[in-house]
């Protein structure tokens, strides 16, 4: 007979498991998510974890569709996908209520996702994220909205405006530049595209070769010259004319000036951003962190006005962004905005001796029926033992429940993180137990109402 070989304890590649203290992080980031999105007026929906692999093929690009999807045939012969995104899951459910639902319609989802991709810093094959959408608003006040949200949800987490840089382009302007100002063709305009938003990834001779190749080498040096002059564009001053004179420049301008008078001071124009998803048709936008140890893009969103119709509902106007939760994380780690969150247990009961059970079960239930959170050691073991798991676990308050306790009422309890030790009435633990949490609550109330 063999022996069976030990099974491993790390998760599956690109995954990660949330203890206690990581939970506490996940449901702060949630509720900060959840309480601003509220205040803006959005409501919460769920969604199926698959959908047919169609949904994503058909408008999220080939890459995400074909390389990067869970896909799997079940076992009544269809191809589905565990969802890598909702932006495809949330435009269906539109479209299947298109006549039934008020508009402009505000919907938020926080929900979890899969995709099959290189793991690194920031980026995991099983992510969080909240999905933030606006639908049915043609005008730029549904684009503004938007960003200014992501704005004031950051600021909730107690940022500052130089702590971050939203960078906003326009699909229609892109688009024109790559038909029409470097002369590619649908096919060489969607690599390019690609390329562009790969380029802080990879190295400027990547990027060069990879634009030559896209180019062809008989338009290669011209084509070259030009996205070098792109790629130093700073401003709408600096822009070709070609370009500048462009109508959905206009709007790209009342967009800048809208969220001005919003108090967004810190978006710049950036005319190499594209966002790489294809179902994008306006605005584009990604929030960047400023901070030199955590450079990076903390989420991003657009204007995506076609989705919804290709589920045979009438078009539809839509504008929606998706803050991750391991960027959201990593952002308020590098700024040290990331509050002290302890165990929401209010009180552990110490049972002195084996006898006293019953009476500090009892005791226990009471408490709990006041509304006290409360952790009753049930493990019969020394004095000590029972302490150093209360202190571990970062329990705030310890009862000792012996026979004298039992028979005058009166409990020794201990505030842990002052080590004092006071003779308490029932009552009066009641009260000491609420009033921590009530405070601890308001504080992290205070830090998600600063928006």
């Amino acid at each position: 007979m063999t022996e069976m070989s030990t099974l491993s304890s790390q998760p599956y590649k690109g995954t990660r498991d949330y203890y206690p203290e990581d939970k506490r992080i996940q449901n702060y980031i949630f509720n900060v998510w959840r309480k601003t999105a509220e205040s803006f007026g959005y409501e919460e929906y769920g969604a199926p974890m698959l959908e047919p692999l169609e949904v994503y093929a058909a408008k999220s690009g080939q890459e995400l569709a074909s390389e990067q999807t869970y896909s799997f045939t079940d076992r009544g012969g269809r191809e589905v996908a565990i969802r890598p995104e909702m932006t495809p899951t949330i435009s269906r459910m539109v479209a299947a209520r298109r006549q039934e639902m008020p508009y402009p319609a505000r919907l938020y989802s926080i929900a979890n996702y899969m995709r099959y991709e290189r793991p690194q810093r920031g980026r995991e094959r099983e992510f969080w994220q909240l999905n933030l959408d606006i639908f049915g608003v043609d005008s730029i006040q549904a684009d503004v909205e938007i960003i200014s949200y992501g704005d004031q949800m950051l600021k909730a987490f107690g940022a500052s405006s130089d702590m971050y840089t939203i960078r906003i382009n326009n699909r229609k302007v892109i688009n024109i530049m790559m038909h029409e100002y470097l002369g590619l063709s649908e096919v060489q305009s969607q690599l390019m595209m690609k390329l562009f938003d790969r380029k802080n990834k990879i190295s400027s001779e990547d990027f060069r070769d990879q634009a030559i190749e896209i180019f062809g080498q008989v338009n290669a040096q011209a084509g070259l010259k030009k996205v070098s002059e792109l790629l130093l564009i700073k401003s709408f001053d600096t822009l070709p004319a070609e370009l500048l004179a462009n109508e959905d420049i206009a709007e790209l301008k009342e967009l800048f000036a809208m969220l001005k008078k919003s108090g967004v001071s810190n978006a710049r124009f950036d005319i190499t951003l594209m966002r790489g998803l294809d179902y994008y048709t306006g605005t584009v936008f990604e929030f960047f962190d400023n901070d030199p140890e955590n450079n990076r893009s903390l989420f991003g969103g657009g204007r995506y006005d076609g989705l919804v119709g290709l589920f045979g509902a009438e078009p539809l106007s839509a504008v929606g962004f998706a803050p991750g939760l391991t960027t959201t994380e990593l952002f308020l780690t590098a700024h040290n905005l990331l509050p002290v969150l302890k165990s929401r247990t209010d009180l552990y009961v110490v049972v002195l001796g084996e006898e006293n059970f019953d009476g500090a079960s009892k005791l226990t239930q009471d408490l709990r029926a006041e509304g006290v959170k409360v952790e009753l050691d049930i493990t019969f073991r020394k004095i000590d033992k029972q302490i150093k798991t209360a202190l571990k676990k970062q329990i705030p308050f310890m009862v000792f429940v012996g026979k004298d306790e039992l028979e005058k009422e009166i409990y020794s309890f201990k505030d842990v993180t002052t080590s004092e030790e006071q003779k308490l009435s029932f009552e009066r633990i009641v009260t000491l137990c609420n009033d921590r949490r009530r405070r601890t609550t308001d504080e992290l109330d205070d830090l998600i109402d600063t928006i």
